[in-house]
């Protein structure tokens, strides 16, 4: 296998963390370049096992930043780009929209075109990758079809408008310059290292604090949920089997109302840090629901498991299993990041 110089942006993040380490591990004649803006979801703690490793470098930089990109480019000169840098929480693009539209719609632009201008045409061995998420298609009705590669795009919130955006770009860049990209798009994630703003590592600190489990609406929205390692390995398949121009359906085949993910996930946390079953139920508290709070999603993944071989190893249950036991075993880790503390480790280095 050639060697390859792999830009990552926002490797820093939850989802790239694991990208960036298994490429890392698994690839050490590669360069891997993770490049992140160090916001609030960027946490170096999570590289800490590989920062030393000689086939990895960090560069703090913004994507949205043109000639920080271009001089980058110009120094490492990269030959892949795995493109996950995005402002990705819902609540926060209801409350802060313009964030979203510059990260991740100018953010993608400026990749890439300054990859159209490094790679000159010439883009044998060439490939962006630009990661993206479920939302883009909308809405589904309860017990109804699923979302398809080919599905309409129908963004419901900022959000997922930001991304929708983002896609089309890609795909522009591909359609116009003959662009070397492949695009794929993703369940609801969780797993180790997940910023505890999302609901199942909040809600798995708010249990072990007694603090209250907020559920918005009667807690009847779906999602289909991904265990992150297994996201990391389908973007590996797709890396370097994927067909150019081509879109991935990546889901787990776990769908779950949102009040039934509580329950299982208040069974598994009461039992492990010796509670009575189901004593934190009291502590679930309905809420007003989430402004045009999508009402389903669910990935048909047949089409990365038939052409790619790629299918998720775990079932929900046993997933929240080996996260619950992280986030109990990382109490330090979860301690610094709700505290603010987990922004000193890297404030003196990058600041």
């Amino acid at each position: 296998m050639k060697n390859r110089k792999v830009l990552i942006t926002g490797g820093a993040g939850f989802i790239g963390s694991h990208v960036v380490r298994h490429f890392v591990k698994n690839y050490p004649n590669y360069q891997i370049y993770n490049l992140d803006k160090l916001t609030y979801a960027g946490n170096l703690e999570n590289l800490k096992e590989i920062e030393n490793k000689e086939n990895y470098t960090f560069l703090k930089g913004d994507i949205i930043d043109l000639e920080y990109i271009r001089s980058i480019f110009k120094e490492h000169n990269f030959d892949s780009i795995i493109h996950l840098a995005a402002e990705s929480h819902v609540d926060r693009s209801i409350s802060d929209p313009l964030i979203f539209i510059q990260t991740n719609i100018l953010g993608t632009s400026t990749l890439l075109q300054v990859a159209k201008e490094n790679w000159k045409d010439d883009y044998a061995d060439k490939l962006f990758y630009h990661v993206s998420t479920d939302e883009v298609y909308g809405s589904l009705e309860l017990g109804g079809d699923f979302f398809y590669e080919n599905t309409p795009y129908d963004p419901k919130s900022p959000y997922s408008a930001s991304k929708a955006s983002s896609d089309h770009l890609v795909r522009a860049w591909s359609h116009t310059y003959k662009f070397p990209v492949v695009i794929s798009n993703c369940s609801n994630n969780y797993g180790p290292y997940q910023f505890p703003e999302k609901l199942i590592p909040l809600f798995i600190n708010n249990i072990m604090h007694k603090k209250a489990l907020p559920v918005y609406g009667e807690g009847i929205n779906v999602r289909d949920w991904l265990y992150v390692e297994d996201h990391a390995k389908a973007i590996d398949v797709i890396f370097h089997k994927g067909k150019l121009g081509e879109t991935y359906n990546i889901g787990g085949h776990n769908e779950w109302t949102n009040i039934d993910l509580i329950k299982e996930l208040i069974k598994q946390v009461d039992q492990k840090i010796g509670n009575q079953p189901g004593e934190s139920e009291s502590l679930i508290t309905f809420v007003k629901d989430r402004a045009g709070h999508d009402l389903r999603y669910a990935i048909d993944a047949t089409k990365i498991k038939d052409d790619l071989g790629w299918v998720p190893s775990l079932q929900f249950e046993e997933g929240l299993g080996l996260t619950v036991d992280w986030y109990i075993n990382n109490s330090d880790w979860l301690n610094n990041v709700t505290s603010g503390e987990y922004r000193s480790y890297y404030e003196k280095q990058y600041s």
